[in-house]
């Protein structure tokens, strides 16, 4: 098994990011960078870098602003945190091609992570070789984007800069565990995450995971939702640029899948060729479900 290597890198605002490098012994073929998603850490990652790594593949992921040990408080991105954790994946990012001269950088985002990296690409694009999404929300109508911002700023202006919000903890969270909650005696309120209650209950069971961000930070996260959803935004993406997008078929983020096609259509028109591949039954984390090795099988397939 290949070593979790921890590491603390240095943006240019001065913030040390909490990281962790996987390093195949053999020659590295590309250098895959992955975005973690809301309310987790870059260490829950460890299974599916392992893979990847036994693969050929070099794996960095880092613990976002607000998250994991990157976090002074939790749930709390600070100022800009939104456009700052932007910042932070292209400053890790280009940073590989001085430490893996020649090699291909892919960027691969879960959930949050998935929306960092659809609007990294509209800001970054070229810094990146091939982008990888899973367990992507898609895009939302415009009109909730809107409702998002607003709520977002409203619950922020009622309970003040560190507090979460219930409200937005029940939209987040608890809309989406709703279809889910009759299936096991005593609910955790993660359920949709998976079908491998071993695995939810280890989400549970984690203390650096199941928070929801505060108002301030989540309304940075939806005015980055629109902007990556402009059409303006959109013609920045490289056309050339090769997507893969892996998702359960029972995935509540993406609103049965609507969500989902809203973006492949913004996407293919732009010109980009994107592979998709729905899993069925699967929920929201597909590489902690119960058929996580056929969903990693199929990753190395489009990777290789």
């Amino acid at each position: 098994m290949t070593e979790m290597e921890q590491l603390n890198f240095e943006v240019s605002d001065g913030k040390l990011i909490n990281s962790y490098r996987w390093t195949p012994e053999t020659e590295i073929k590309a250098i895959i960078h992955i975005a973690h998603g809301m309310g987790e850490h870059a260490a829950r990652y460890n299974w599916t870098a392992q893979q990847l790594c036994q693969a050929g593949y070099a794996v960095v992921a880092n613990d976002h602003r607000g998250h994991g040990k990157t976090a002074t408080k939790p749930g709390n991105f600070g100022e800009n945190g939104w456009n700052r954790m932007l910042d932070d994946l292209y400053e890790m990012i280009q940073s590989y091609s001085d430490q893996y001269p020649g090699k291909e950088k892919i960027l691969f985002g879960h959930s949050m992570g998935s929306l960092l990296s659809q609007q990294y690409v509209t800001r970054y694009g070229n810094s990146v070789d091939r982008l990888i999404l899973s367990g992507s929300p898609g895009f939302s109508p415009s009109t909730m984007v809107f409702l998002s911002r607003i709520i977002g700023r409203f619950e922020h202006w009622r309970l003040g800069p560190l507090e979460e919000s219930g409200l937005l903890r029940f939209l987040i969270f608890s809309s989406a565990n709703k279809e889910f909650e009759s299936e096991v005696a005593e609910q955790s309120g993660f359920e949709w995450l998976s079908r491998d209650q071993t695995e939810v209950n280890k989400y549970v069971d984690d203390p650096l995971c199941g928070f929801v961000p505060y108002p301030a930070s989540l309304a940075g996260m939806f005015d980055g939702v629109r902007d990556a959803q402009r059409k303006a935004n959109i013609r920045r993406i490289p056309g050339d640029l090769p997507v893969y997008l892996f998702s359960g078929s029972a995935d509540p983020v993406h609103k049965n899948k609507h969500n989902i096609n809203r973006l492949l259509d913004a996407w293919r028109e732009r010109g980009l060729i994107i592979e998709v591949k729905y899993y069925e039954g699967g929920r929201h984390e597909m590489l902690n479900e119960v058929n996580k090795a056929q969903v990693i099988t199929d990753l190395l397939r489009w990777l290789n």
